[in-house]
């Protein structure tokens, strides 16, 4: 099977589209990363500027699944390690939206980019710092909650 995007001598049209809507966006920011095995990814380091934030410098990984974009590429934060119990699998990756949104507010295969993915990521960092002061998360969320007639249900709190 070959890569979506290709290979290092012939690169397929989709990651030129990446390439500079990421440039176009945030300049030279991210840098992409094709390595001899492994998946294809962004590392960028953003600035979030918070007054709450001990330390600015946030170093971003976004990735590329082998199934993109029929899977949209997945957020890390490296620098410096975070971790919340809230909106983050336990390997670090960050979550991003609800899938159940759809096309219209979540990932959309045909429109979205690597930019969409690290333009939530960012927004993800300060909703982060938000929580931690305010112990809310900003934003609608999905709740877990007891029903009445045992067992959970699914509902928007916001």
């Amino acid at each position: 099977m070959s890569n979506w995007w290709g290979s290092r001598n012939n690169v397929s049209a989709r990651l030129r589209i990446e390439v500079e809507a990421m440039r176009a966006t945030f300049g030279e920011t991210f840098r992409l990363i094709v390595p001899r095995e492994g998946l294809l990814h962004w590392v960028g380091e953003v600035d979030i500027t918070m007054t709450n934030v001990p330390r600015r410098a946030h170093m971003l990984k976004i990735i590329y699944p082998a199934e993109y974009p029929l899977r949209p590429p997945e957020a890390y934060v490296l620098e410096p390690y975070i971790y919340s119990p809230k909106h983050q699998f336990e390997d670090g990756q960050l979550c991003l939206f609800n899938p159940k949104d759809g096309t219209t507010y979540g990932w959309n295969p045909s429109r979205s980019t690597a930019v969409t993915v690290a333009g939530w990521a960012i927004q993800w960092l300060y909703a982060y710092y938000t929580w931690l002061d305010l112990k809310i998360w900003p934003g609608e969320e999905e709740q877990v909650r007891k029903s009445p007639f045992g067992g959970q249900r699914r509902g928007w709190e916001g």
